[in-house]
C-alpha cells in the first residue's frame, strides 16, 4: 500500500489529518518510510490503531480497508515498547502549556485513579474494588492543572490509590526535571505513607476533602481538572472497559487516546496568530 492510499479511501473521523502527521511522523518512523520491508503506509497503520482505539472493536474487526490487525498490532507494541507515545505525550504537553502562557514544566499536579470494568481478556489480572463494587483494573494518572497527562500506571482494582504515590511521583519528576513541587490529592491518599512517598521526590501532598454539610454534587477545587481527563479519555471507546490481555497494552491505549486529544491543539497552538 502507498503513502497515498488514504486518499483512494472514504476516510474517518479517527483519521490523522495532514498537519497532525507532520507533527506525528517523526515520533512513529522507527525505520525510513521507503525501507524495503515496509508494505504499509506508516500512516494508515497509524489510523489503524487510531480507529482500534476510537470506536472499541476488537483487533481482528479492523476495517477491509485499512492496513490488517494483525499488522497494526505488531507496530502498535514495537511503538509501545520504543515509548513513543511516552514521548509524544511529553512534547504535546509542552507545547499546550507554552501555548497557554504557562511554564513548559508545571510546578503543581494533580493524582486520582479511575476503575475500569473486567473483560474475559483481562480477567486473570484484575482485582476487586470495594469502593466502586467493580472487578477490573486501576488507571491511576497524574496530570497538570490544564489537564494534561504528566503520568499514568495501571494495577489490579484491589491496589490502593495511596500505595502508588511513589511511582507516580517518581515519574513525573522524571518528566519534569523535577519542577513539580505540589500534588493535589482526594481523601483516598491520605496517611503518613503516601506523604512520605510524595516527599521523597520532593512533593508535597494536598488533600482536598469535601466539605462536611453536602448535598448532591460538590465541584472541588482542582480536583475537578483530573476529572475532566478521565471524561476526556471514557470519549475513546476502547478504554470504556479493561479490554486488553497485558497491562501494558492498557497503558499504552491511553497514551494514545491523550495524544489524540492532545494533537489537534498542538496544530492550532503552531497556526500564525493562533
Amino acid at each position: 500500500m502507498t503513502g497515498s492510499a488514504q486518499a483512494k479511501r472514504k476516510p474517518y473521523p479517527s483519521d490523522v489529518t495532514d498537519e497532525e502527521w507532520t507533527l506525528v511522523m517523526p515520533y512513529l518512523a522507527l525505520m525510513p518510510e521507503d525501507c524495503v520491508q515496509r508494505r504499509h503506509s506508516l500512516r494508515e497503520v497509524f489510523n489503524g490503531l487510531r480507529y482500534i482505539v476510537k470506536v472499541g472493536g476488537s483487533w481482528r474487526m479492523m476495517a477491509h480497508d485499512l492496513p490488517p490487525w494483525a499488522i497494526v498490532y505488531q507496530q502498535t507494541q514495537r511503538w509501545f515498547a520504543a515509548g513513543v507515545f511516552e514521548a509524544m505525550v511529553h512534547d504535546l504537553r509542552c507545547v499546550l502549556r507554552v501555548a497557554a502562557g504557562r511554564q513548559a514544566d508545571p510546578s503543581a499536579a494533580i493524582f486520582d485513579s479511575r476503575t475500569l470494568q473486567s473483560t474475559p481478556e483481562s480477567g486473570p489480572r484484575a482485582g476487586y474494588d470495594g469502593a466502586k463494587r467493580k472487578r477490573g483494573s486501576k488507571v491511576h494518572v497524574a496530570v497538570d492543572t490544564l489537564g494534561h497527562l504528566l503520568a499514568l500506571k495501571v494495577t489490579p482494582a484491589d491496589e490502593q490509590d495511596r500505595a502508588q504515590v511513589a511511582d507516580l511521583a517518581r515519574q513525573i519528576q522524571h518528566a519534569t526535571g523535577d519542577s513539580v513541587e505540589l500534588a493535589f490529592v482526594d481523601q483516598g491518599y491520605t496517611g503518613a505513607q503516601a506523604a512520605q512517598a510524595a516527599a521523597e521526590h520532593g512533593i508535597t501532598l494536598s488533600v482536598i476533602k469535601h466539605p462536611q454539610a453536602r448535598r448532591g454534587f460538590v465541584l472541588l477545587p482542582r480536583r475537578w481538572v483530573v476529572e475532566r481527563s478521565f471524561a476526556w479519555a471514557a470519549r475513546f471507546r476502547r478504554l470504556a472497559r479493561d479490554y486488553e490481555r497485558l497491562q501494558s497494552t492498557l497503558a499504552g491505549m491511553h497514551l494514545v487516546a491523550y495524544s489524540c486529544l492532545m494533537l489537534p491543539h498542538a496544530v492550532d497552538a503552531q497556526e500564525p496568530g493562533a
